[in-house]
């Protein structure tokens, strides 16, 4: 069973950086197409920022030119760069992915826990 396990969140001021972390535990898998998304509250989930497997990024508008998602296949582990905080960033932040099981060759698609991050002014 593959899990996704954020890590990385915490509180910081404005103009601050963090780097969220997303590594994927188990087995017997390959990562695809993975992604972080966002939720503040009161708000819809929205997608931050993606990368394919052969690492094309994409990015929401709103986060372009500050934020960067890589990925370390090696580690099984994805990873979200984000400097110039603004406080409209706060929201649980969460990563997603397409898995495909080398078994079987299925492809779901996961969903971490999610990690806060919290930019305060």
């Amino acid at each position: 069973q593959v899990q996704l396990v954020e890590s990385g969140g915490g509180l910081v001021q404005v103009g601050g950086s963090l780097r969220l972390s997303c590594a994927a535990s188990g087995s017997g898998f390959r990562l695809n197409a993975m992604g972080w998304y966002r939720q503040a509250p009161g708000k819809q989930r929205e997608l931050v920022a993606s990368i394919t497997s052969d690492s094309s990024t994409n990015y929401a508008d709103s986060v372009k030119g500050r934020f960067t998602v890589s990925r370390d296949d090696a580690k099984n582990t994805v990873y979200l760069q984000m400097n110039s905080l603004k406080p409209e960033d706060t929201a649980v932040y969460y990563c997603n992915g397409l898995v495909t099981t080398l078994a079987n060759r299925l492809t779901r698609n996961y969903w971490g826990q999610g990690t806060q991050v919290t930019v305060s002014s």
